[in-house]
């Protein structure tokens, strides 16, 4: 089970940025997200015409970071994370991601699950340079 702190961190915030390479070409993009302990995954919405998901078809591989914007050394927190991207099919990330962006329903977004397979969280606030990793 993931680090109850990087649980907590993951919940403070609802946008990542992720990285895809389909073998050629790099992309990255932003994202909202829903997070779901149970499954260790992240679900966004994206339609197939995005140069990211096009990438994940190829390459299911990817990589991303959360962060908290600050200028405060003190403060630094930000994580980061590699897994694997896919459809979603799991129909409670389904309705996690309509609970918490109740109005995404009305556009009937395609929905993708990120399964986390490592993280690392750097949290200056628990010392500085203190990192928690997963696995």
């Amino acid at each position: 089970m993931v680090d109850k702190k990087i649980i907590d961190f993951i919940a403070e915030h609802h946008v990542l940025t992720l990285a895809t390479y389909n073998g050629e070409m790099v992309s990255a993009c932003s994202l909202f997200y829903a997070y779901e302990p149970s499954l260790n995954s992240f679900v966004a919405a994206s339609s197939f015409d995005t140069t990211h998901i096009q990438n994940i078809l190829k390459n299911p591989k990817i990589a991303g970071n959360i962060l908290l914007e600050t200028k405060s050394v003190g403060k630094v927190q930000g994580l980061q994370f590699r897994g694997e991207m896919a459809e979603c099919v799991e129909q409670d990330l389904t309705n996690l991601y309509f609970k918490t962006f109740p109005y995404a329903r009305a556009m009937m977004p395609k929905l993708w699950q990120i399964k986390m397979e490592w993280c690392k969280l750097t949290d200056n606030r628990l010392g500085f340079g203190k990192k928690l990793i997963w696995p």
